[in-house]
């Protein structure tokens, strides 16, 4: 059975990076075509893989793909408490200070992971020629451009033990990922871990699948060049992953010689010298309080103990991909039993390298959030991928059938109801375009599920597509930018605009006591000051806050606010309520209500000066 797809040389005769993958190897699936070219027929290949299954056009789907899955939103969601702003806050400090070393979230170091994202997003900032003053999208660039190139990577990885068709798949799955499409929106490291672990993985799969002795110095380059890249992103993170997938190839083949081909001494070399520039520049500003805090309280904190009220136990994460991953572990369990038949393939060796390993270690970590096992979603790509071009899902029995269909449509039409409930339960009416778009999202999951019922899975793709398309449109563009009582943050800083004499945030001080969120510090200015209810009042009662014209105000939530006007008795101030902002705090849910004060004076003093020009 002639395979264009599952096999490292098809029609093409070359993987993209022009290596030779054969060294010896069977064909991925020789052994799949002998047990069960009686039993299994190969669909017939349908004509967007015809069209897109090509080295030059696959590239081209995957970019405008990415534009249309990765873009909405970017400009209209706000900052999404709590990581997302504290990172942009600390590369917004960079940029204010000029202090590209040094970590901080206001005067509190930031000592929890390395300075490669802090560096890209200030790059990004400078590049767009704001600065410091650059809105959130610009932050945000790293990581829309991270998903984008780990879609194009996981092509690329691909070709490694496949042909263009299947290695479409490969990057169609990991684009169509739902927490590839959160991290996207995220300005924070995930996104940019993903593209450095997979560039390191798909150089890393032709090293091993060539079996050489000799040294392949394009190959090495790239692989410690992203393995480095992976260091100075995220810590230990992405060289756990690729040095357990090193381990676990050795232990399974029983072969070590084969990474000599990979220079490893030459390539902790290379690693250590484009790390430790930096290494050695934050060890001297901090006098050592970096790796203290990083490793010792940040790194195995996670391990010990679940951290900010994310502990799990094991398991969990297996449960999360079911979601997180959508829509790959439907197709996963219909391709299951091929993939088991193929399981000493170089393939289906190489994914479980890399997946078994790295998954153990995530399960065993007390900290567990949905996006820590996102490293791992390439490795389940790769064998699904192949067993739906060899026709996964045409003889599936029925049960497996329905429960893959469940997990196809069951998150696509859950969006669709929280569209439309949703709002009501915050208080807010829907956005009647995103409903309408996530309930076609849905239409198209249901289409989906159906033809998984009905033969081969690899037909109920493009409606999977359109089903993923939709949801991220509806979504990010329209649901949730209009989901206003949870974003706090931006009514805040709203509501100082408009409070007479207040509009220029860059003359104005702020202080807040009981909505301590970052993403209010990052929207409102790194000089915004979190203090006790008492001490607000003294900062209201100052002499500079009852200045004609001057503009203090003081932010309270309202479990302080009966701490802060018995403060303001004591002293005499008489603090007047300009403004009140309600709404749901996403991080805990609880409801807020949080009144924005000044002195009566000064309020008074703003009142007369606006008579006077009128």
């Amino acid at each position: 059975m002639a395979d264009e797809t599952v096999k490292p040389k098809d029609q093409d005769e070359a993987s993209s990076d022009g290596q030779d993958v054969s060294s010896g190897h069977p064909p991925v699936n020789e052994n799949l075509e002998k047990d069960t070219q009686t039993t299994l027929q190969k669909p017939k290949k349908p004509v967007w893989l015809h069209i897109f299954g090509h080295d030059i056009t696959a590239p081209f789907l995957f970019l405008f793909l990415s534009l249309v899955l990765f873009v909405p939103g970017q400009w209209t969601v706000p900052p999404l408490d709590r990581d997302e702003p504290r990172f942009t806050q600390a590369t917004k400090q960079m940029l204010e200070t000029e202090d590209y070393i040094d970590i901080r979230f206001q005067e509190q170091a930031r000592h929890k992971k390395p300075v490669g994202i802090y560096w890209l997003q200030a790059a990004a900032a400078k590049i767009s020629g704001q600065d410091a003053e650059a809105p959130l999208w610009v932050y945000r660039l790293p990581s829309i451009i991270g998903s984008t190139m780990s879609v194009l990577a996981a092509f690329w990885l691909a070709r490694a033990f496949m042909g263009p068709a299947g290695a479409l798949l490969v990057g169609g799955f990991t684009a169509l990922a739902i927490i590839v499409g959160v991290e996207a929106r995220l300005a924070k490291t995930d996104a940019v871990l993903l593209a450095t672990v997979i560039i390191a993985q798909g150089a890393l799969a032709r090293i091993w699948l060539k079996q050489q002795n000799e040294r392949l110095w394009t190959l090495s380059f790239v692989f410690w060049t992203a393995f480095a890249g992976s260091i100075l992103i995220k810590g230990p993170v992405g060289p756990m992953v690729v040095g357990l997938t090193v381990v676990g190839l050795m232990a399974m083949k029983r072969q070590v010689a084969w990474f000599k081909a990979a220079s490893p001494l030459v390539g902790i070399v290379w690693t250590i010298l484009l790390v430790s520039p930096w290494l050695v520049a934050i060890w001297m500003a901090t006098d050592g309080a970096f790796f203290t805090e990083a490793i010792g309280k940040d790194l195995l904190g996670k391990v010990r103990e679940g951290q900010e009220s994310h502990g799990a136990p094991p398991l969990t994460h297996l449960g999360a991909m079911l979601g997180v991953f959508w829509p790959l572990p439907a197709f996963f369990l219909i391709a299951l039993p091929l993939i088991w038949q193929e399981r000493k393939s170089p393939l289906v060796v190489f994914a479980t390298a890399w997946f078994l390993p790295s998954w153990v270690i995530f399960e065993l970590v007390a900290t567990k959030l949905p996006h820590y096992t996102m490293p791992l979603l390439p490795a389940l790509a790769l064998p699904v991928a192949a067993a739906l071009i060899e026709g996964a899902g045409t003889n599936s029995r029925k049960t497996v059938r329905w429960i893959a269909a469940v997990l196809l449509a069951a998150p696509a039409i859950g969006l669709a109801v929280a569209a439309f409930a949703g709002p009501f339960v915050l208080g807010t009416w829907p956005s009647p375009p995103g409903a309408v778009i996530v309930t076609l999202g849905a239409m198209f999951a249901f289409a989906a599920a159906s033809r998984i019922l009905r033969g081969p899975a690899l037909y109920s793709l493009p409606a999977v597509t359109m089903a993923g398309v939709c949801a991220a449109i509806g979504v990010w563009g329209f649901v949730g930018p209009a989901l206003t009582p949870i974003w706090v943050s931006p009514r805040l800083v709203a509501a100082l605009d408009e409070i007479p004499g207040c509009a220029d945030a860059s003359r104005r001080q702020v202080v807040t006591s009981g909505f301590h969120e970052p993403s209010f510090i990052f929207l409102e200015g790194t000089g915004t000051q979190i203090i006790s209810p008492k001490s607000a009042a003294e900062f209201l009662n100052e002499t500079a806050s009852a200045e004609k014209g001057s503009c203090r105000i003081a932010v309270i939530e309202s479990r302080e606010e009966a701490t802060f006007l018995a403060a303001s008795k004591e002293i005499g101030l008489v603090p007047e309520v300009r403004k009140r902002v309600d709404g749901l705090n996403i991080n805990g849910g609880d409801d807020v209500d949080i009144a924005l004060y000044q002195n009566v004076k000064a309020v008074t003093g703003v009142e007369e000066s606006d008579a006077e020009q009128q």
